[in-house]
């Protein structure tokens, strides 16, 4: 009979601790639970744009981007929008060809009202777009709104220095805001790569001709300051063939004849094909032709040997980091050949 309640004593023991074990799993669960919710909340981090310090939502909703330089990344990574200016963006861009994207228009005539009709917690400009950031600010209050804007223009002492830092900032500032950062710094270094890769392969003595064709037309795009072609003459060491007082840094390129090309007798061509990406166009003639049309050019070193290279067909509506690392891959190639 002892040894009966013994038993009935030491049992109703272990159930106690089996109790005690479970109340006290139920409770680690609820606080791993409760810090899993907690991490999970609202994140900022605080970005440097061409105004100052900015705070910024992780992963944040509702986005609108008007910076050609960052719609591949986006993409690339799966970023949903709300809104784009489809207008001057490549036709077969996703944010295009999406009906639930709304479409904000070109920089000449934007409907600003479509940003706020979105209620964007990020609104991304630059480039086209840069000049419309107060306005974007009183229109969108409550939004963060970040400038990644580049300097090459005429008025900077370091347009390459600013291309390059611009890429690997504003690519590392998206990578921290939609939590791609390793996406981000595999860019950066891409880009690094390319870059050595395209120094080395120049002799140091090559002259370049760097050109914008347009219309059937080819205008002359100045070195050192201006889109695509201009900063990469201070980032590579490049020796212009040609120099031209008063350039500008039309998108078209400066009028300068052919001859003036033919003479300057440029060992390389350097070519953007401005119409190529453009919708709706009428008089576009591929950059291609026009060169290998043009009876000037054909005794010219460049021409004669065959050293020319074109930029991305899709470079003048797409200037991110991806076009410039194959742009830059596409030179180091062709200049090691």
């Amino acid at each position: 009979m002892g040894n009966f309640k013994l038993t009935i004593i030491l049992g109703i023991f272990v159930l106690l601790l089996v109790a005690c074990s479970n109340s006290n799993n139920v409770t680690s669960e609820t606080e791993t639970s409760g810090q899993t919710e907690n991490s999970t909340e609202s994140k900022t981090v605080e970005v440097t744009d061409a105004h100052g310090t900015v705070t910024v939502p992780v992963n944040p909703k509702n986005v609108v981007a008007l910076d050609n330089r960052t719609f591949e990344t986006l993409a690339d990574w799966n970023i949903e929008l709300a809104a784009v200016p489809k207008a001057v963006m490549v036709a077969d861009s996703p944010y295009v060809t999406d009906e639930n994207v709304q479409d904000v228009g070109n920089h000449r005539e934007p409907n600003l009202e479509i940003i706020a009709a979105v209620d964007p917690e990020l609104v991304i400009i630059g480039q086209r777009f840069s000049g419309y950031y107060d306005d974007i600010k009183k229109l969108v209050p409550n939004a963060a709104v970040i400038d990644l804007n580049v300097d090459v223009s005429e008025e900077t002492s370091a347009p390459g220095e600013n291309l390059v830092n611009g890429f690997k900032e504003t690519t590392l500032t998206l990578g921290q805001i939609f939590d791609k950062n390793e996406a981000a710094e595999q860019l950066v270094t891409d880009l690094d790569q390319a870059i050595e890769k395209a120094k080395s392969a120049y002799n140091g003595t090559d002259t370049m001709m760097s050109v914008i064709v347009s219309g059937g037309d080819i205008g002359f795009s100045a070195p050192h300051s201006g889109r695509v072609w201009g900063p990469l003459y201070d980032i590579f060491g490049w020796t212009s063939a040609l120099e031209v007082d008063n350039t500008t840094t039309d998108h078209q390129g400066d009028e300068i004849s052919i001859e003036a090309i033919a003479q300057s007798n440029p060992d390389w061509i350097l070519v953007l094909d401005r119409d190529a990406p453009i919708s709706g166009e009428t008089d576009k003639v591929p950059a291609q032709d026009v060169i290998d049309s043009s009876p000037a050019l054909q005794n010219t070193t460049a021409v004669s040997k065959g050293q020319i290279v074109y930029a991305p067909m899709d470079t003048y509506l797409n200037e991110s980091v991806q076009t410039f690392i194959e742009l830059f891959e596409s030179i180091a190639n062709s200049l090691a050949k």
